[in-house]
């Protein structure tokens, strides 16, 4: 999860990362405000800034220094609704200003290749990382760091020396970057990155802005993490899938996919798409990922089909099991239960093609066959479900 500037700064300063004052204004009228509040710390000046998860803001216009509450206000009302790169900005922060002496660039950064934490560092911040390492990498010191020890004071010199800092400003740029170790290592980030880290004009080493990644395979350390998650971008069966538990992606087409284990429900995706090419000249496509996992109950089953006929998009639904440590009485059960959830909404079903092989799949297509579900049908080979529930979808398109 990417989190947005002032989320970035926020966390920084929770574990005592140096940053300047910062509010977030929905309006031109609440950034006025906080412009007139922030900016008597630094004679007026404030800064009007897009929030967007996305780079290239100061580009695009969405970056501008207010001399004034009035500037602030206007400023405000330029960049709220633009759009920088797909994104809509809806909120800005505004920020104090600074007199800035020096800008630097320093990052921590999960090395996948090698299986390391990377830290990055550069006297020269401000621009484009990406085209300084292109055009001048002598310049972006890439030093490996140890899981297990981190920054220290030995790790700090060695990134100070291969990036070429003068010894003047080690002190407190190392406590700095010890600091942003803590932020990387207590927030279960993968990416922590500030650009421009500043030297001020009084000597002052603060981080002028942040960007933070966070690894969402840590969300049960950090319940305090879902206030930082952007519902507004979300799709709302998304949302409800997460608050069902579910391993769910919604997709653009208008076929349900369920199955159990993901290189089965990535499988399913592809012989549905390819049975909507070649039977229904692409009339037919997989609307969504939906895995319910080796071991889910009935329950699940049914919390995934009801996800998935809330979906206004899906003509029909292919449910596509092979029974192992979820058998398949378990999942032909689950189907029953959502039939009965989805009545109580007030809700029809929508066509759906059951596949079941594999731990009591004789049992479970029993069940379904004295259920007498409507719309529902059994298809034995995969492929077979693929080409019908491709059928239904495409005439009910």
């Amino acid at each position: 999860m990417d989190l947005f500037e002032y989320q970035a700064r926020d966390v920084f300063e929770k574990h005592g990362v140096p940053v300047l004052a910062g509010a977030v204004a929905t309006t031109p009228a609440d950034a006025r405000a906080a412009a007139e509040q922030i900016g008597q710390k630094s004679g007026g000046v404030t800064v009007v800034k897009a929030q967007v998860k996305t780079g290239g803001r100061g580009k695009a216009g969405g970056v501008k220094v207010a001399k004034t509450a009035d500037e602030a206000e206007q400023y405000a009302e330029q960049i709220l609704g633009m759009d920088i790169k797909g994104h809509t900005v809806k909120t800005v922060m505004i920020a104090q200003g600074a007199r800035i002496a020096e800008e630097y660039y320093f990052s921590i950064l999960l090395d996948r290749a090698n299986r390391t934490y990377l830290a990055m560092c550069s006297k020269e911040g401000g621009m484009d990382i990406e085209q300084l390492a292109v055009e001048r990498p002598e310049a972006l010191a890439r030093i490996a760091v140890d899981p297990n020890v981190g920054i220290d004071d030995a790790k700090a010199d060695e990134i100070f020396d291969a990036a070429g800092f003068p010894d003047a400003d080690r002190a407190a740029l190392t406590d700095v970057m010890k600091k942003l170790w803590v932020v990387y290592r207590d927030e279960d980030a993968t990416l922590v990155e500030v650009n421009p880290l500043v030297k001020t004009e009084d000597g002052a080493i603060v981080a002028l802005d942040g960007k933070v990644s966070i690894d969402g395979n840590s969300e049960f350390r950090h319940p305090e993490h879902e206030a930082f998650v952007d519902h507004s971008k979300t799709d709302p069966l998304e949302v409800l899938a997460i608050e069902k538990g579910l391993n769910y992606v919604k997709l653009d087409g208008n076929v349900g996919i369920i199955g159990n284990g993901a290189g089965l429900v990535m499988s399913t995706l592809d012989v549905v798409a390819y049975a909507g090419e070649e039977f229904t000249g692409g009339a037919a496509k997989p609307a969504n990922f939906l895995d319910i996992g080796g071991g889910a109950n009935a329950e699940v089953m049914a919390n995934g089909l009801d996800v998935i006929f809330e979906d206004a998009q899906v003509k029909a639904v292919f449910v596509n099991v092979f029974g192992g440590i979820t058998a398949c009485d378990a999942v032909a059960n689950g189907i029953v239960q959502a039939y009965e959830i989805l009545k109580g909404h007030g809700k029809d079903p929508k066509p759906l093609v059951v596949r079941l092989d594999g731990n009591n799949a004789e049992l479970g297509r029993q069940i379904l066959d004295e259920a007498g579900l409507p719309k529902l049908e059994r298809v034995d080979t995969m492929d077979g479900a693929a080409r019908r529930v491709a059928e239904l979808a495409a005439a009910a398109s």
